[in-house]
């Protein structure tokens, strides 16, 4: 997906980044399993494309998650944050997925970037504690 361009959407990127992160601290506080997240977006499409990955750290951790709500309480609090930041989603259940880190070494031996690619074409960006690209 393409990278902000305009300052408009450098702007728009950057309070996603700055709403995600709150989210992010929230989560690893309230959700077991729970590491961090990131988001892509194709600026021509948005908000319609964009797309919040939630990683966990097993798989199992992603499957309590949604089997006992977690997934609706986490789709619920990005929902209510981005759109205080005036950001309205148009399908949340298909704009936030889960996946794990034990999923990605597995599959992708943890290249995330790679990841994102191969499941639906989406690039990486920089919600993830200590992680720069």
């Amino acid at each position: 997906m393409a990278k902000p361009q305009s300052k408009t959407e450098k702007k728009i990127d950057n309070n996603i980044r700055v709403t995600l992160t709150a989210v992010c601290e929230q989560l690893l506080k309230d959700i077991p399993g729970f590491k961090w997240l990131t988001h892509q977006a194709n600026y021509t499409n948005f908000p319609a494309s964009l797309l919040i990955t939630c990683v966990f750290e097993t798989e199992q951790d992603k499957n309590n998650a949604e089997q006992n709500g977690d997934k609706s309480k986490i789709e619920k609090l990005i929902q209510a944050k981005l759109l205080r930041a005036g950001i309205k989603f148009k399908a949340i259940g298909k704009q936030v997925v889960l996946d794990s880190e034990e999923a990605c070494e597995r599959d992708q031996q943890g290249d995330w970037a790679e990841r994102l690619l191969v499941n639906g074409g989406r690039e990486i960006r920089g919600n993830r504690p200590g992680f720069n690209r």
